[in-house]
């Protein structure tokens, strides 16, 4: 029997290459809008060729750490974190699993948002949400909705939030939420007997608490809790 050594790194030089310049940037404690060192100046610190490190560089404009710029060079920037996500995040090149994770992560997102929403709400808010859901169908059906009524309501309160990330986020997992709706994914013979509508949300806003708030949010979504984590 073989003796046992330590694993083989199977990393190519350019991933070394693409960490060693991440490194670096840590280490020298590089800004935002601050420049890289130059092409020439990393080939000869990391002993690899220029073509090697053009690479490393065209991994991190990928993934917008950072950008090319006339005269300047490579340039340290506030990377759109959520960015490389958009272009795999569509439910049907997930798995079921991962389908479920995700939706279950929306429905958390949301509750625990809920402070944040009352905290900010303005009367301007309120006025606009009314706007909203008086145009949403009478849907008597509580275990279902409508992906416009959602977008439009959600969307809204997302807004409110005032946090890009949590808005931008929004975008990425409400049409996985309707996807595993829709998909069977649910048990669709468990559901809550409490439900809080829209509606109900706006009255909470406008003469509830915060505690009262975010249980209403925790209601709302209930259904879609109890089918899911009661599986």
């Amino acid at each position: 029997m073989l003796e046992k050594f330590e694993n083989v790194d199977t990393s190519s030089l350019v991933d070394k290459v693409e960490n060693h310049i991440i490194d670096l940037i840590r280490a020298r404690n590089i800004q935002i809008g601050e420049s890289l060192p130059k092409e020439l100046e990393l080939s000869e610190s990391f002993g690899v060729s220029r073509t090697v490190i053009r690479e490393a560089l065209l991994r991190l404009r990928m993934v917008g750490l950072i950008e090319s710029r006339k005269h300047r060079g490579a340039v340290l920037t506030n990377p759109q974190l959520l960015s490389p996500l958009k272009k795999i995040f569509h439910p049907t090149m997930l798995d079921d699993d991962t389908l479920k994770d995700i939706f279950e992560m929306r429905l958390a997102l949301e509750v625990g948002m809920a402070e944040l929403i009352f905290d900010r709400t303005t009367v301007e808010d309120i006025a606009v949400l009314e706007e909203i859901v008086q145009v949403e169908s009478n849907n008597k059906n509580k275990t279902s909705f409508q992906i416009e009524e959602e977008v439009a309501f959600h969307g809204k309160l997302y807004k409110i939030s005032g946090n890009k990330m949590l808005m931008d986020f929004q975008e990425l997992l409400l049409p996985i939420f309707q996807y595993v709706h829709d998909s069977g994914l649910l048990n669709s013979d468990k559901t809550s007997n409490e439900f809080i509508s829209h509606k109900d949300l706006i009255k909470l806003l406008k003469k509830g608490d915060v505690t009262s708030f975010k249980e209403g949010m925790r209601k709302h979504l209930d259904n879609h809790y109890y089918r899911l984590l009661k599986r």
